[in-house]
């Protein structure tokens, strides 16, 4: 009768708590999609509660590829869903993604700076499903009600945490040489709902699409956030964030960006990245062809390379040979060539372990103002197991060779940039995953690879 008793108190019990949709885990485990250049980052809590950021872009391939990255994560409905900002690129997966998987939560910056809708139709399409299920406007200072995790909005609707989370507050000498930018006000980047994720030691930040000016807020002259590990990048790379007030006060130790071939990844923005105090590794979604072989890091740790033919063609084209793509392209540019084709130096010599591209045009030919610097050569991932080589630290970009231009204001999805939409790039999409312990540690994984690195905790 006692084993009886015994037994019948613990099924009570079980029946009585609350079922985790995923099974829980030790790990916080981040999943970034490949959104060719767009934002869908999924957080997989250690208690299996799950939180969206982000929803990639309209029609069913971002959508499909959200969907596969929820399954390899075994999520069958969303907690939260956070849109951190109203940009195509953000929210354009959102109707088509509420079709498929439950979604409890949603939480948003609150109506809209930008008199025209990226989406169209989107605020109203949004109000019914939201009006379904609940719905946060946040403010900085709230914190999600996540087991296991201290998840904290430091900046929502253009405004900041006016006070330090914990281990943040101490000056931040990155902040003498910051020189504010013209922003617009009415730029839908600077109200972006940002994040900082705590898991025991283990501190990631997500502040989707803030803006620069925006970055100093909450980071001069005091820096409020702190030391991070992992920088998820803002606005995908492009350098109309992530300034050195903001990744150097940081320190992160790894960065990922969800760049696309030619959105995101840009020279100034890897430049500060690598010149980061601790920093350790880049992690990218694509190959940029902004930046070309001096500050993409090595092939293993991209996700999504292109197939060598696409590479080639892209280092062979004359410069100005149209940015469309596809057949019947300004300039004749071969059918699946990417847009804005660039133009510069010679190739050097290809890096250890890495296959040689075909020359670009010889040293001193014009290049196209849009592009950027010219990739002269593509890094091939080593077979998974190989020598780890650091991303760290790359040299400076080659004698003669054309620095990338800015790339900021607003952005849309896909390929884009200054540099034109372009196509997709070809063959599957892989993405990379983050899995964090308490004690500070953590592992990033490359899915087209199977190499993984782990960061022993700081």
């Amino acid at each position: 009768m006692r084993a009886t008793l015994a037994t019948l108190i613990v099924l009570t019990m079980c029946a009585s708590a609350p079922a985790a949709q995923t099974k829980p885990s030790k790990t916080l485990d981040i999943y970034l999609s490949d959104t060719e250049g767009g934002k869908a980052a999924l957080f997989v809590s250690p208690s299996g509660e799950t939180v969206l950021v982000d929803t990639g872009n309209p029609a069913a391939r971002d959508t499909d590829r959200i969907m596969a990255m929820l399954a390899d994560a075994g999520v069958k409905e969303l907690d939260y869903v956070i849109l951190t900002h109203y940009h195509v690129d953000h929210v354009g997966g959102l109707q088509e993604l509420a079709k498929r998987v439950p979604i409890k939560h949603y939480i948003d910056h609150g109506p809209s700076v930008e008199e025209r809708e990226q989406v169209q139709g989107f605020q109203a399409a949004y109000a019914e499903l939201y009006a379904k299920a609940k719905h946060t406007v946040a403010k900085p200072g709230d914190k999600l009600p996540v087991a296991g995790l201290d998840w904290r909005i430091v900046s929502s609707a253009g405004k900041a945490i006016a006070t330090a989370l914990p281990g943040g507050g101490k000056p931040n000498p990155a902040c003498a040489d910051f020189t504010p930018r013209n922003e617009s006000p009415t730029d839908d980047n600077g109200q972006s709902v940002g994040s900082v994720i705590t898991f025991g030691k283990f501190r990631a930040i997500d502040l989707g699409d803030l803006l620069w000016n925006k970055e100093r807020d909450f980071m001069c002259p005091n820096n409020l956030i702190g030391t991070v590990d992992l920088y998820i990048a803002s606005h995908h790379g492009i350098d109309a964030s992530g300034s050195p007030a903001l990744v150097h006060g940081l320190q992160p130790r790894v960065a990922i960006e969800q760049n696309g071939t030619r959105k995101g990844g840009t020279l100034q923005t890897n430049k500060t990245l690598y010149s980061s105090p601790g920093f350790e590794d880049l992690w990218q979604l694509h190959w940029s062809y902004n930046v070309g072989t001096e500050y993409n890091p090595a092939g293993i740790f991209i996700a999504n390379i292109d197939e060598p033919a696409v590479i080639a063609t892209v280092l062979t084209t004359p410069p100005g040979g149209g940015r469309g793509g596809g057949a019947g392209a300004p300039g004749g540019t071969p059918a699946g060539t990417p847009a804005g084709t660039p133009g510069g130096a010679a190739a050097p010599p290809a890096m250890p372990g890495t296959a040689s591209a075909p020359s670009a045009p010889a040293s001193g030919a014009a290049a196209d103002p849009a592009a950027g610097a010219a990739p002269a050569a593509t890094p091939i991932a080593p077979p998974a197991g190989a020598a780890q080589p650091s991303a760290a630290a790359p040299g400076p970009p080659a004698p003669g060779a054309p620095a990338a231009p800015p790339q900021g204001g607003r952005q849309g999805g896909g390929g884009g940039g200054r540099g034109g939409p372009g196509v997709p790039h070809t063959g599957p999409a892989f993405l990379i995953k983050v899995s964090a312990q308490a004690d500070g540690s953590f592992t990033v994984t490359n899915t087209r690879n199977g190499f993984s690195r782990t960061y022993k905790a700081r």
